[in-house]
């Protein structure tokens, strides 16, 4: 009968150790399925505390939910998922914008592969003055920095940048304003919050915080996190200031995105999620000769709706 108490004390050396049976890297016969490459296999969601460095200098740890994956041969069963979550503790010390190459090569050499990707989501607070008030508040951003290194190990550093926004609709407000001027009928015009998905690619460092100021300049209406009654007076007044259909939006993001020499490339993605209609107003737009797509799935549409 096989002993069943756990063995507190046993430490394998590392002569036991490479005779544990390994299938990961076994025979090909051991392959289930069709012999044919998988283009990517890893981990996802598992969670870090990384060091990212704040425009003014100041280092901030956030937890971040990590994806790494890598290319896998069709002769080979799996890969060690292991050593990609080893990787990621190896710089866990580091500023992972700045070492995001130095990662992917680590775990691309670990596992003998192709390819290899990363995807780090966080959220991301950067404090804000209230409008009129003499308060400031934390906005947190969605944020996803991703890095890509390929067959030919060409490293490519993608940031995607979730900016919360409200949109008051034009033509509501000029058909309020109509009913209110010739029939002395009082109106609301309908708004909503909107969300833009700004997708980068590029080289040297971008900070965070200039992309939020983009999106600040572009658009006007960030929603607000302190609110007084003189702050609620503002952003109303700032509504009416900048009425906007979801097609302004993404033009109002590509005239400010095209002028800024550190983005390569490109793509917008607008949200407005409609207080009139009980569906959503969308659009993409993309920077010339853009590699991003225009092509959104269901799901990518589904996950602009906005989960405080």
């Amino acid at each position: 009968m096989k002993e069943t108490k756990y063995d507190n004390e046993y430490r394998p050396s590392k002569a036991e150790i490479n005779q544990f049976p390994d299938l990961q890297n076994g025979p090909s016969k051991l392959i289930k399925g069709a012999n044919v490459p998988i283009q990517q296999v890893g981990t996802h969601n598992f969670k870090l505390p990384l060091k990212y460095k704040r425009k003014n200098g100041d280092d901030i740890e956030l937890e971040t939910k990590i994806t790494g994956t890598v290319s896998l041969e069709a002769h080979k069963k799996g890969i060690n998922m292991s050593r990609i979550t080893r990787s990621f503790y190896e710089f866990k010390n580091d500023y992972v914008f700045e070492k995001l190459e130095d990662i992917l090569l680590k775990y691309k050499n670990d596992l003998s592969s192709f390819t290899a990707k990363i995807g780090l989501n966080f959220s991301y607070p950067i404090l804000l003055p209230s409008l009129r008030s003499n308060n400031e508040g934390y906005q947190y951003y969605d944020v996803t920095l991703e890095g890509n290194l390929d067959n030919k190990s060409i490293f490519k550093k993608i940031l995607h940048f979730d900016f919360v926004y409200s949109s008051a609709c034009p033509c509501s407000y000029e058909l309020a304003e109509h009913a209110r001027t010739t029939r002395n009928k009082a109106t609301v015009t309908h708004s909503q919050r909107s969300v833009a998905r700004i997708s980068i690619e590029f080289e040297d460092l971008m900070w965070i915080e200039d992309l939020q100021k983009i999106c600040e300049k572009a658009l006007n209406t960030e929603t607000q996190v302190i609110v007084k009654r003189e702050d609620e007076m503002a952003f109303a007044e700032l509504n009416g200031s900048y009425l906007k259909f979801v097609e302004d939006a993404a033009r109002l993001l590509y005239e400010q995105l095209i002028i800024d020499k550190r983005i390569k490339d490109f793509r917008v993605i607008c949200s407005h999620q409609e207080s009139l209609h009980s569906h959503d107003a969308v659009s993409v737009i993309l920077a010339p000769n853009s590699n991003f797509s225009s092509d959104i799935s269901h799901e990518m549409w589904s996950s602009l709706i906005h989960k405080s």
